[in-house]
């Protein structure tokens, strides 16, 4: 499956953000779809996930109740609504793809796309 995130950009704190990966292949509703985030100089970081069938999301304990993860199986599009956003948030967010239901580590995406720069900052 290939995936492409887009909808970043520079954002004041507070504002927010909707980013949106599209997904390549007939597969990909049975994929775990998740976000993650890399700062300069830091590490990837997991943000959110949800899993195939758009029942369960997970979501990293500094995002929780500001960002929301959803699907929508038949565009094939998985989407990152960020509420609230914080300059901490600054990264380049990723999209990706994994078989384990319950994914949230890294090393269980098999797949990932390039990423999309969201800035937040006053």
């Amino acid at each position: 499956v290939q995936l492409q995130a887009s909808g970043g950009g520079l954002v004041r704190p507070g504002e927010s953000l909707r980013l949106a990966c599209a997904a390549s292949g007939r597969t990909f509703r049975r994929y775990t779809m998740g976000w993650f985030r890399q700062a300069p100089g830091k590490e990837r970081e997991f943000v959110a996930a949800i899993a195939w069938s758009g029942g369960t999301t997970y979501y990293a304990d500094s995002v929780k109740g500001r960002f929301t993860i959803s699907r929508d199986n038949a565009e094939n599009t998985v989407y990152l609504q960020m509420n609230s956003l914080k300059p901490e948030d600054t990264a380049v967010y990723l999209c990706a793809a994994a078989l384990n239901y319950d994914a949230t580590t890294g090393p269980e995406y098999g797949y990932w796309g390039r990423g999309t720069q969201v800035t937040v900052s006053s």
